[in-house]
């Protein structure tokens, strides 16, 4: 089985070295950077599987960087946070981010992150369940879904919107396959962190908000639902 190579971009001496030698002892290949500008020319050189990026890193921020990356790959990426409550994290999920971690924070639960994203992103698989309801049957057999102007195709991973190709993280295809598998049904955002963000215990429900609005500004404002109080759901 191939190794997975981690670009990590964090400017803490120490961090960097204790993070990087953990990630190494379970297999990772990692390439450690100290500021924003070095990890953009590794992601470009290098081209990683997945990216941890640092907030507060110098040269250029996590977060632009995270938009560098995301401009050019769809490759996971991981915020570093030093405050959970901090403004930075919706940032960075705002640029293109899939998760992020909060600092100080334990090596395992990093690994488990890690690996949480990665299974996400190997399974190309859309959900199993049958057709929705008003799903042309003939559509339906060869995996398209229509709903109004949008289609999503769940053998070819594609989506369009009034014809037109719409591109999406695989984070984001992923989320729209979890509503498109049940239009009309609201799914809460425990649900969908434990179907879309394979979190089996509790997540932060901010990174579902975010992907939420993210995947709406590609397929309509007005095509997912907010039920207050309960979670979203996909306009059949």
């Amino acid at each position: 089985m191939a190794e997975t190579h981690v670009l990590f971009v964090e400017d803490d001496d120490v961090i960097r070295e204790a993070t990087t030698l953990a990630l190494e002892r379970d297999g990772f290949v990692v390439t450690a950077m100290p500021d924003g500008l070095s990890g953009l020319e590794s992601f470009r050189a290098d081209r990683p599987d997945i990216a941890l990026l640092d907030v507060m890193v110098p040269g250029m921020d996590g977060v632009s960087l995270c938009r560098r990356i995301r401009d050019e790959s769809t490759v996971p990426v991981i915020m570093l946070s030093a405050r959970a409550d901090s403004i930075d994290v919706v940032l960075g999920l705002e640029a293109g981010a899939d998760d992020y971690v909060t600092k100080p924070f334990d090596g395992s639960v990093l690994v488990a992150r890690i690996r949480a994203v990665l299974r996400r992103f190997d399974h190309s698989g859309g959900p199993q369940n049958g057709g929705p309801n008003g799903a042309d049957d003939s559509d339906a057999e060869r995996g398209v879904l229509s709903f109004g102007d949008l289609e999503v195709d769940t053998e070819g991973m594609e989506v369009r919107r009034a014809g037109a190709a719409v591109a999406l993280t695989p984070t984001e295809m992923r989320l729209l396959l979890e509503f498109s598998s049940a239009p009309g049904t609201v799914l809460s955002r425990d649900r969908l962190l434990e179907r879309v963000w394979d979190y089996d215990w509790g997540g932060d429900t901010r990174v579902v908000d975010v992907h939420v609005q993210r995947l709406r500004t590609k397929i309509g404002q007005d095509r997912i639902e907010t039920v207050r109080g309960f979670g979203y759901k996909l306009k059949a």
